[in-house]
């Protein structure tokens, strides 16, 4: 594999680890926790995931032809309390992670080089592959933290939990 490869299976495989990682915290929380908000000026998980769901169909859907802000989005109205079901809700996740992943799995390495916009702004592939891996890592970890405030004692780990970091290195290296 050349760079380019080595590059686009690198973005695609953080991009479905990050999909896993809130996955397996969804599977954690009641219908009515997607709702939960911390405070009166944060996000509740349903509206991170809206706001996901937008901005993936915006950047992705011609991602090589056209600017990554489609004027049909209403980015506004994604940060509204719009009370879909847990249904709506992971049918928009899965509608906004398949249009990303179907485009960057459309990409060869000649495309790496390539400008496109967001915003009228200028950047090469490589930049926006990397702007939206730093964008929606930024959204997971803010649902996770959400999902582990909600569950509190009844937290499941997605990783490995506090404290049982011997253990695991211990039967990792057995």
């Amino acid at each position: 594999m050349n760079q380019g490869e080595i590059f686009l299976e690198s973005a695609i495989n953080r991009l479905t680890d990050y999909k896993e990682l809130c996955e397996k915290a969804f599977s954690q929380l009641n219908d009515s926790d997607f709702y939960f908000l911390p405070s009166k000026e944060s996000n509740s998980i349903a509206i991170i995931i809206q706001h996901m769901h937008g901005n993936m169909m915006s950047r992705w859907t011609d991602f090589l032809n056209s600017d990554g802000e489609k004027e049909w989005r209403q980015r506004d109205n994604e940060f509204e309390d719009q009370q879909l079901t847990r249904e709506d809700l992971l049918n928009l996740w899965n509608l906004g992670w398949d249009c990303c992943l179907s485009a960057l799995r459309s990409l060869g390495e000649h495309d790496l080089l390539k400008t496109i916009f967001i915003r009228e702004k200028p950047l090469s592939v490589t930049d926006a592959i990397n702007r939206q891996l730093a964008h929606y890592s930024y959204h997971v970890g803010q649902i996770i933290f959400i999902a582990r405030m909600i569950k509190d004692k009844d937290w499941k780990s997605l990783s490995i939990p506090k404290g049982q970091s011997g253990p695991y290195n211990q039967k990792r290296l057995s």
